[in-house]
């Protein structure tokens, strides 16, 4: 196994068998201990070259909060629902951690202007496409047609992903269909799954990584069915997500341990966390490099 010394130094990735996976910084956190959403991470994810995600809601005028929560409550100061708001609304809103203002996709454009060349941020829409409309796309088209940074645009909802493909073609796209998946397997078994799976990467969002959770992952592994094989062979990637340690200093526990190393073996392109370095540390660990 070799790491590079940017990876080990800032969370980045883990190369191991000559597969790089990318660790992708959940909610603009490098660790837990950040802020949800910090536009400082967001800075040096961008300076660094880190894979990064946001989540983004819409607002009533069709522009979009960093925010993942429906309602203002659970993360801000504010009360309702952020749907109900518009940009004036919310200038005076605060996140509950730090007091800082809200980050805004007004604010995102203006931040998203100088970045190393292999970071990646992703836009995770968290309203479906009856709630964003043509507005709303249209907002996106408008904020995000010159950014310099890479973006991919992710949702479950398969709609709005195609929305977006029409109206801004340059951005990458992602899909999630991991709740679909589960209820399918639940249903009707692995087979059925498969076949779904095969439906939406073959279909008309045109996705360029697929968002699987990781224990789906090694539940379809362990019933031989190679998730993020299927999708690799149609020429996809696959992000896992979320895999957070509970304990950051003290490293993978054994249960952690024969997880990861499992998921690692089944070679995800992207695996999304919220201790990047504490993971990375913790690999090193067990596998010295």
């Amino acid at each position: 196994m070799q790491m590079t010394r940017l990876a080990d130094s800032q969370g980045l990735e883990i190369s191991h068998e000559g597969h790089r996976t990318r660790l992708k910084w959940h909610r603009l956190r490098k660790r837990v201990a950040d802020p949800l959403f910090s536009a400082e991470v967001m800075a040096e994810g961008f300076a660094a070259g880190a894979s990064m995600e946001l989540d983004l809601r819409v607002r009533a005028d069709g522009g979009f909060a960093v925010l993942h929560d429906r309602e203002l409550e659970g993360e801000t100061t504010g009360r309702g629902p952020i749907a109900a708001r518009n940009v004036a609304d919310l200038r005076d809103v605060r996140m509950k951690d730090g007091a800082r203002p809200l980050i805004l996709s007004e604010d995102l454009a203006d931040m998203m202007q100088a970045t190393h060349p292999a970071a990646l941020l992703q836009f995770d829409m968290k309203d479906d496409y009856e709630a964003i409309g043509t507005r709303g796309i249209e907002h996106l088209a408008r904020q995000f047609r010159n950014i310099a940074a890479s973006v991919i645009v992710s949702g479950g909802s398969l709609d709005l992903i195609v929305a977006v493909k029409e109206k801004l073609p340059h951005l990458l796209r992602g899909i999630d269909p991991t709740e679909k998946l589960h209820d399918i397997r639940q249903d009707s078994g692995w087979r059925a799954a498969e076949m779904e799976l095969r439906a939406d990467l073959r279909g008309p969002t045109e996705p360029d990584t697929i968002y699987l959770h990781w224990q789906l992952i090694l539940d379809a592994a362990e019933e031989g069915f190679d998730l993020i094989g299927l999708c690799r062979d149609e020429g996809k990637r696959v992000d896992a997500w979320t895999f957070t340690l509970k304990d950051p200093e003290a490293g993978f526990s054994d249960t952690e341990w024969r997880n990861f190393s499992a998921l690692m073996t089944l070679k995800p392109d992207q695996i999304t966390t919220d201790e990047a370095p504490a993971t990375e540390r913790a690999w090193r660990r067990r596998i010295p490099g």
